[in-house]
C-alpha cells in the first residue's frame, strides 16, 4: 500500500500504481467527472499516470489555471494534427499554452497559412476532437527519436539537447509529437476552438534563426465559452491602447525616431506630468529625496553591477568616444547610478535610511517583433528609488513601500490584484549573484512583510532578478488581464558590488541592504494599462483636459478665455474650442474625446459671470458661478 496526501493535509492509502483519476473516483464520482488533469509530486502528470511511492496530489479541474494549461496544452497537439493534414510537408516545432490559449510555432516551408486557412483547419480539429481519442504518452531512447524526425531539424535540436530517459513521445488519434507530458484524459472534452491569429516568430526567438509561423488559438469545453471570450476580445479591441492613444492624442510613433521609442503629444506629456506630481507628492511625504543621474554611463559601471555580464550581449552596444578603449551604455537601470549617487558622502547609521527617487529614462533592446505600444518598448521611464538602509529598518522600510504601493493602486482603481513574491529558481542557482546566506535574509523580509501587511500571495520560483527576490503587484484589469505593475526587490548584493558602507553605532563599517521598488514599474507600460482599464475615461484628477470651455460664437471668445484663465490658475486644466462649429457637434466631439466638463457660454453666461456645465455621461448640470463650480470640481476630484 502507498500513502496519498492530498491538498488539505489528509492521506488516504492505495493500492501501488493507482493513478490519479482512481483517486478523484475514491472522492465522489462527480470530481472524477470533472478531473482533467494532475500534479504528483510537484510535476503536472495525465490523470492514467500510475502512482507506485508515497505521493503528494492536487486533481486539477478547467477551474485550475494548470488544468487550463493542460487542456490548452492538449489543443495545440490537436490544431498540429489538423495542420499536417492540409500542409504535410510542414515542419512542427512546439506548442507549448499560455497565459490564454496556445500556439504552435511551423514551419511551412513554400506554402503559408492565411486568415481564410483558419476555418477549415478549426472544423477539423473540432472533428479530430470527437474522435475522444486518449493522449498516450511513453519514453522513446535518444537513438529512435532521432531517426522519426530526421527530417526536421527543429526536433533533431530539441532532442539532441536530451538524455536517454528524458525523451517522451504522446499520441492520439494517428498523430505523434516529441512531449514531455501533461494532457487531459481523451480529445472529446475539446468542445470549442477559435485561431486568433497567426504572426512570424523566430525560431528559439533568436532573429538569427529561421522566421516561423505561430499560429495561436484557444479553446473551451463549452461553446458559450468561447462566444463569452471573443466577446470579451472585441471589448478589448475597443480598449486597445494602440487605439486610444491616437484618437486621444497621446502618444505617437515615427520609423524616423525609431522604433520602440514613443513620442508624448501634448495630452500625454500632461497625463504624465500629472503621475509624476502625484507620485512625487506622496514621495515627498514619506521623505524620498529627489535625484538625477545621466542617460548614459561607462560601460565599466554596468560592469560592476552585474548587468553587462547578464544582459550586454542582448542590450544596445557600447558607445564608443573618440578616445581609444572610452566606451558608455544608454543606461538600462538605474540602480548603479543611485549606488554611486550614495557613495558622494558617508553615512552614518543615524542618517539612514537613505531615499533617493527619480523618474529615470533607461534604454533596453528589444527585438522587433517583441515591440508592442507602449507595453514593450525600447526606451521608458521608471518611477524609481532605492532605498539604503540598516538591517533592522529593512522589514519597517520594506513595509511603508507597500504601503505606498497600495496607495496609488487605490488612488487610480486598481482594486483586484494578488502579490506574487518571486524568488530564485531552486534548480539553476547560476543565474543570480550573491550568497545563499543573503538570499535567505532577503527572501525572508518580503514574506515576512507581506504577511503582515496582509496581502493575498503566490510564490512563482525563477522569477527574482538576478540580484535578488521581488514582491510583485500582479493587477487585474476590467477585462480580467493579468498584468506586473508595481515591483519591490531586496538587494544584498549590490550594495557589495559597490562597495557601499555606512558608520554603526560601533564606530564600524556596515554594508547598507537595498531596497528596489517602482509602483508605477514604468511610465509608460503604466499609462498603457490605465488607458486600457479606463478606456480612456481618467480619473477627474488625472484627466489631460478636464474642461473644455464652448462659446456659442466668436463674439464670446474673450470671455471664455477670461474663464479658462480663472480655472487654470486653480490648478483646473483645459481648453477653449474656437471652432466655427454648432455647439452641438462640439459638445459631441467633447465626448467622443472624453473630457469630463463641457462649460457652454454665451449672452447670459457673460452677462452673469457664470457658466453652463455639462458633464460626461451625467448630461447638463445647470448654471453655476465659477467659484462655485471650482468648489465643486474639487470636491468630485479629490483623490
Amino acid at each position: 500500500m502507498i500513502k496519498i496526501t492530498l491538498p488539505d493535509s489528509s492521506v488516504k492509502e492505495f493500492e501501488a500504481g493507482v493513478t490519479p483519476l482512481d483517486v478523484a473516483k475514491s472522492i465522489s464520482e462527480g470530481l472524477a467527472r470533472n478531473t482533467i488533469s494532475a500534479i504528483v509530486n510537484d510535476k503536472q502528470v495525465e490523470t492514467t499516470t500510475p502512482i507506485t511511492t508515497d505521493s503528494t496530489i492536487q486533481l486539477l479541474t478547467w477551474n485550475d489555471d494548470l488544468g487550463k494549461k493542460a487542456f490548452w496544452h492538449s489543443s495545440a497537439h490537436l490544431l498540429a494534427q489538423a495542420i499536417l493534414e492540409f500542409y504535410p510537408n510542414a515542419k512542427l516545432t512546439i506548442g507549448p499554452a499560455i497565459e490564454s490559449g496556445f500556439y504552435y510555432d511551423v514551419d511551412f516551408g513554400d506554402e503559408s497559412l492565411s486568415e481564410k486557412d483558419f476555418e477549415k483547419i478549426e472544423k477539423k480539429v473540432l472533428e479530430n476532437a470527437k474522435k475522444g481519442s486518449t493522449f498516450s504518452l511513453y519514453p522513446v531512447s535518444k537513438e529512435e527519436a532521432l531517426k522519426v524526425y530526421a527530417d526536421n531539424p527543429y526536433k533533431v535540436e530539441l532532442i539532441s539537447n536530451l538524455n536517454d530517459g528524458e525523451i517522451t513521445f504522446v499520441t492520439h488519434d494517428d498523430f505523434t509529437d516529441l512531449c514531455r507530458g501533461g494532457h487531459i484524459p481523451n480529445t472529446s472534452i475539446v468542445k470549442a476552438v477559435k485561431i486568433l491569429n497567426a504572426a512570424g516568430a523566430y525560431w528559439r526567438g533568436n532573429e538569427k534563426n529561421p522566421q516561423l509561423t505561430r499560429v495561436y488559438g484557444i479553446s473551451f469545453p463549452k461553446q458559450k465559452e468561447l462566444t463569452e471570450y471573443l466577446e470579451r476580445l472585441e471589448e478589448a479591441k475597443r480598449r486597445d491602447h494602440r487605439k486610444l492613444g491616437k484618437e486621444l492624442g497621446i502618444f505617437a510613433f515615427s520609423e524616423k525616431v525609431g522604433a520602440g521609442l514613443p513620442l508624448w503629444l501634448p495630452k500625454g506629456t500632461a497625463l504624465r506630468r500629472k503621475l509624476e506630481n502625484f507620485l512625487s507628492a506622496a514621495q515627498k511625504k514619506g521623505g524620498y529625496e529627489f535625484v538625477m543621474s545621466p542617460h548614459i554611463g561607462a560601460k565599466e559601471l554596468y560592469v560592476t553591477s552585474g548587468h553587462w555580464d547578464k544582459y550586454g550581449a542582448d542590450s544596445f552596444q557600447p558607445i564608443k568616444t573618440p578616445n581609444e578603449g572610452e566606451e558608455f551604455m544608454l543606461k538600462p537601470m538605474n540602480c548603479p547610478h543611485h549606488c554611486e549617487i550614495y557613495k558622494t558622502s558617508q553615512w552614518s547609521y543615524r542618517d539612514l535610511p537613505k531615499r533617493y527617487a527619480e523618474f529615470g529614462t533607461v534604454y533596453r533592446y528589444e527585438q522587433s517583433g517583441e515591440l508592442h505600444g507602449l507595453t514593450r518598448v525600447r526606451g521608458f521611464t521608471q518611477d524609481d528609488a532605492h532605498l539604503f538602509c540598516t538591517p533592522d529598518q529593512l522589514l519597517g522600510e520594506f513595509e511603508k513601500v507597500i504601503d505606498l504601493v497600495l496607495y496609488v493602486f487605490r488612488s487610480l482603481g486598481f482594486e483586484d490584484f494578488v502579490t506574487q513574491v518571486s524568488l530564485r529558481d531552486p534548480d539553476n542557482r547560476e543565474k543570480y549573484i550573491g550568497s545563499d546566506e543573503n538570499w535567505e535574509k532577503a527572501e525572508n523580509a518580503i514574506i515576512t512583510a507581506a504577511k503582515n501587511k496582509g496581502l493575498k500571495t503566490v510564490v512563482e520560483y525563477g522569477e527574482a532578478a538576478f540580484y535578488g527576490p521581488k514582491l510583485d503587484f500582479m493587477v487585474k484589469d476590467a477585462l480580467g488581464r493579468k498584468w506586473q505593475l508595481g515591483t519591490i526587490q531586496v538587494d544584498y548584493n549590490l550594495p557589495e558590488r559597490f562597495d557601499l558602507h555606512y558608520i554603526g553605532n560601533d564606530n564600524e563599517k556596515h554594508r547598507p541592504v537595498m531596497i528596489h521598488r517602482a509602483p508605477f514599474g514604468s511610465m509608460e507600460r503604466f499609462i498603457a494599462i490605465l488607458l486600457e482599464n479606463t478606456a480612456g475615461d481618467f480619473p477627474l484628477w488625472l484627466s489631460p483636459d478636464q474642461f473644455i470651455i464652448l462659446p456659442i460664437s466668436e463674439k464670446y471668445a474673450d470671455y471664455a478665455k477670461k474663464v479658462s484663465e480663472f480655472l487654470e490658475n486653480h490648478d483646473i486644466s483645459g481648453q477653449i474650442d474656437n471652432r466655427n462649429e454648432k455647439t452641438g457637434k462640439k459638445i459631441r466631439d467633447a465626448e467622443l474625446n472624453k473630457i469630463p466638463f463641457m462649460l457652454v457660454v454665451g449672452e447670459n453666461e457673460e452677462k452673469d459671470g457664470t457658466i453652463s456645465v455639462r458633464r460626461r455621461g451625467e448630461g447638463d448640470l445647470g448654471v453655476m458661478n465659477m467659484e462655485d463650480f471650482v468648489s465643486y470640481f474639487k470636491k468630485e476630484s479629490a483623490i
